[in-house]
């Protein structure tokens, strides 16, 4: 009789691709060539995600660029930022819309935002709080799927339609988080549940700090930095996981819940939405290990073991370091480490004393990868690099960094959906290469 373990050394034996026929057949390894550029599959307004500034095929710039709706991300954060206002509402609307605002669409937006941000009667006591769960990303989809439940026309993909289920997601996401941590921390950790209607008036990251502490206090620099995660978290081209997940599912023609659970699974991947978790895992390990956090020679040594998987978790990897499409650097990192270094600041000696340890890995780590690695193009620190640094700094709990990440991601999951139900009328039926061996059945009583 076959066990569990028998079993899956079937799957294992039985299932294993002979990795040369993918250069053979010239199958493209997670749909990626060998420099790193995506596999065509489709086609999109919504973001460019650029590893060089490439004008009349001639390289200008060596920097990564990311435009929203065609809009450089670094003018689009210095617009809001010099006028002193949160970004979150005004670059969804650019992402969903495909323009930004003007004041008066701009407050009309936010009113709807704030006035959606409500959940059906008792389902934060049915739904959240009667099955907690230590992963707040299985508990959001769980909610996101129940949701459908209550929705009359949840099979009307209209755009009307589609637009305000995904209005209500984008409004509602960062109670589902918090609401399900405040849950899991009370009844499996024996901490206090604070459940907390955030006021209209406030925007998604003075929402999600005010549902998540005791007092409901926060300082304008901590809602800042929290805003400009969630803004530069927000959207990154088609092709990543989740959104090409989106995309794939509602070409299908189902239900907008159904399409936003898939995202949800597939951003919850460590590989995905997962990295700036084991960033902080991989720098909680570093600062006990070294002697002096200030000595690079330490500092480069020791990376080259984690390089080398003498230590940490012993995968090799310097995690927060480099990016599928971008070389030299990312955009996103470039402005979010200003807003980093400012809530370092505000936060003490300690925290700066660590934003400094960061700048040293960052300086250092491309260096040591560059040595140890054949490398195909530059490598520099991603945004996960610092995010988890960022939340650990607003007391947020390491349960709800993906979460985060989703809480952002809704917008250009929905952004993508709505585009795809727009131009989209064939299912995205990709192909694969069978490579197995014709055979002949074998009765029963001639199975060895």
């Amino acid at each position: 009789m076959l066990d569990l373990n028998q079993m899956a050394a079937l799957c294992r034996k039985e299932d294993q691709l002979d990795t040369s026929l993918y250069n053979k057949y010239d199958v493209k390894k997670g749909l990626r060539d060998i420099d790193g550029k995506g596999v065509l599959a489709g086609l999109t307004n919504i973001s460019t995600i650029y590893p060089q500034k490439i004008v009349d095929g001639k390289i200008i710039s060596d920097k990564g660029e990311l435009r929203y709706r065609g809009i450089d991300i670094n003018q689009l954060v210095g617009g809001f930022v010099s006028e002193e206002r949160l970004g979150f509402e005004e670059i969804s609307f650019l992402l969903l819309f495909g323009q930004l605002p003007t004041s008066h669409e701009l407050e009309n937006y936010q009113q709807i935002i704030a006035k959606k941000r409500t959940l059906p009667k008792n389902f934060t006591r049915d739904v959240i709080m009667k099955k907690p769960s230590h992963s707040i990303m299985n508990a959001m989809s769980r909610s996101v799927l129940t949701l459908g439940c209550y929705d009359d026309q949840v099979d009307n993909t209209s755009i009307e339609n589609v637009l305000d289920q995904s209005l209500s997601l984008i409004s509602i996401f960062p109670m589902l988080a918090v609401y399900a941590y405040h849950a899991y921390n009370h009844y499996d950790n024996q901490g206090s549940m604070y459940i907390h209607r955030p006021d209209e008036s406030l925007s998604a990251a003075e929402a999600i700090l005010t549902m998540l502490r005791p007092d409901k206090k926060y300082t304008f620099q901590e809602a800042q930095t929290l805003d400009m995660a969630l803004v530069l978290h927000m959207e990154h081209g088609g092709g990543n996981n989740s959104t090409f997940t989106t995309r794939v599912v509602t070409s299908s023609g189902t239900d907008t819940y159904s399409a936003i659970g898939a995202a949800l699974g597939s951003l919850k991947g460590p590989k995905h939405g997962g990295a700036n978790i084991k960033v902080t895992q991989m720098m909680d390990f570093l600062k006990k290990e070294i002697t002096d956090p200030t000595d690079d020679e330490e500092i480069y040594n020791y990376l080259k073991k984690i390089l080398n998987k003498e230590v940490f978790d012993q995968q090799g990897l310097i995690y927060g370091m480099g990016h599928a499409i971008y070389g030299d650097s990312d955009p996103r990192a470039t402005i979010f480490k200003n807003y980093v270094e400012k809530l370092a600041s505000e936060k003490g000696s300690e925290a700066q004393a660590e934003f400094d340890l960061y700048r040293r890995i960052e300086y250092l780590a491309p260096k040591v990868i560059a040595e140890e690695r054949n490398i195909y193009k530059g490598v520099s620190a991603n945004i996960d690099f610092f995010s988890g640094f960022v939340y650990h700094m607003l007391g947020l709990p390491e349960e709800l960094y993906t979460p985060m990440f989703a809480i952002a991601r809704i917008v250009g999951w929905s952004s993508h959906r709505i585009e795809e139900l727009v131009n989209g009328n064939k299912i995205i039926r990709p192909a694969y290469m069978e490579v197995s061996h014709d055979l002949e059945y074998t009765p029963i009583n001639l199975r060895g």
